[in-house]
């Protein structure tokens, strides 16, 4: 499985790769929306993780932009992952076209149920990640 984490910050871009390694899951990097729209167009993953706030393009409009294409990529599976728990935030991503949403700090149980559950759903209940 080959993962795109779209996040300004360095360390946290760091601290889920060091996670998804350990499933076994490759990750790629993007440090903010439209690097990570040019990463989607350029290559190939499985799931984008997201961020909301990143500086010039962020999440929100990432998501958009990128369902707006008109091809398979449009339809890839988006986890958002954000430190802003505002009372409107999930529907809001869910709106844009996210999956699903994870809260800050992320934990390495939550990162993966969440994938889990996101990757099920999409395929009938047939993944399982570990």
């Amino acid at each position: 499985m080959r993962v795109l984490f779209v996040e300004d910050n360095e360390i946290n871009r760091r601290v889920v790769k060091e996670m998804l390694r350990a499933g076994e899951i490759e990750m790629a990097e993007a440090p903010d929306g439209a690097a990570g729209l040019q990463m989607i167009a350029d290559y190939d993953f499985d799931l984008i993780l997201m961020d909301l706030r990143m500086p010039g393009m962020d999440g929100i409009t990432a998501i958009r932009e990128m369902r707006r294409r008109g091809d398979a990529k449009a339809t890839l599976p988006v986890i958002v992952v954000t430190a802003d728990a505002g009372s409107t935030i999930e529907a809001d991503c869910m709106a844009a076209g996210a999956d699903g949403v994870l809260l800050k700090p992320v934990s390495m149980t939550a990162l993966f149920d969440a994938i889990g559950q996101i990757l099920a759903n999409r395929s009938g209940g047939d993944i399982l990640v570990a």
